[in-house]
């Protein structure tokens, strides 16, 4: 009976449903994990991987297209709310005139330059709180723009980190059952040496008994 063989290295696998998921090995020196992609996983880990790094520079930059989307915005707000004041007010002057006219019989009194001075002091009290909604929605148009793509950028890093995560998880499995492989071979090896020791040591008495029989012979 002869001494086993030096211990080898075994290989890692992780399988779902048949399927290879990911791969420990070793080749020379190096110890490789593979995580084995599907198709389409490898299609989605890149794209976003390309999304991610295309959108990163101009993240805060905002282009022509989108500069004109949030001022058409704003316009259309400012068209509105001129044309609602203008609905309030315009009558209220009407009818301060009609009054005025049929009480005086003309409009170049006292009282008439009094009521159109009060309803053109609101009226520009009405404009300046639109400029000032104006500036407002300006604000929460051009930061919902910045969080809508931070969100997508987001999105797009968690993705890449989960598929990171789920890439390490495997190949943890997977090195763990190359450990315990090669553990087991390693003990197999042990226990075959130590076998080895004992039947060696047990042949080296036996050999030092015969000797000094015949020695006393």
């Amino acid at each position: 009976m002869g001494k086993n063989s030096k211990p080898k290295y075994s290989s890692g696998t992780v399988q779902i449903n048949g399927q290879t998921k990911a791969t420990t090995s070793k080749y020379g020196d190096n110890v490789v994990t593979n995580y084995l992609m599907s198709d389409d996983e490898k299609r989605a880990y890149d794209y976003a991987q390309k999304s991610f790094a295309d959108n990163l520079s101009n993240l805060n930059v905002f282009d022509a297209d989108t500069r004109k989307s949030i001022n058409q915005q704003l316009e259309a707000y400012a068209q509105k709310g001129t044309k609602a004041i203008n609905d309030i007010y315009k009558p209220m002057i009407e009818d301060t005139k009609n009054d005025i006219a049929k009480r005086f019989g003309n409009l170049d009194n006292s009282s008439f330059l009094n009521s159109l001075n009060t309803i053109e002091s609101n009226r520009a009290d009405a404009i300046s709180s639109l400029g000032q909604d104006l500036v407002i929605m300006q604000n929460d148009l051009v930061n919902d723009e910045l969080s809508r793509r931070y969100n997508y950028m987001s999105f797009l890093d968690d993705y890449v980190s989960g598929i990171n995560s789920t890439a390490m998880s495997y190949g943890n499995m997977s090195q763990a059952n190359s450990n315990a492989g090669t553990a087991f071979n390693k003990g197999n090896y042990s226990s075959g040496t130590n076998w080895w020791s004992e039947g060696s040591n047990l042949m080296s008495q036996l050999g030092t008994q015969l000797l000094s029989f015949y020695l006393s012979k």
